[in-house]
């Protein structure tokens, strides 16, 4: 987001045309820090400028579990292992778990 109303002057912010030229009597020091970054991030030495971030928002996305494919394919997938006896629990009469190849 970059500022339109943007001087050439380092950190005195929005300057007061009915005063003289001179220097400000006060720097502006969020203005100095917000060029400072932009600088940094046209030059390269960070990768972003952070007041051009959006700011995170703060609300939970919302999730439905019935409207999530991954979760009805492992439903889908479950239930005809079930249908099918592939989930049988190990025992002595079953002692192998079961294969997809033809026997």
């Amino acid at each position: 987001m970059a500022r339109d109303n943007v001087t050439s002057e380092a950190a005195e912010g929005q300057r007061d045309r009915r005063f003289h030229g001179g220097t400000p009597a006060h720097l502006d020091d969020d203005e100095l820090a917000r060029r400072t970054e932009q600088e940094r991030a046209d030059a390269g030495v960070t990768d972003y400028d952070a007041g051009d971030v959006p700011p995170a928002t703060d609300d939970p996305v919302p999730f439905d579990p019935d409207a999530d494919t991954d979760g009805q394919d492992i439903r889908s997938v479950t239930s005809r292992q079930e249908a099918e006896g592939e989930t049988a629990p190990l025992s002595a009469d079953n002692p192998f778990p079961p294969t997809r190849y033809a026997e």
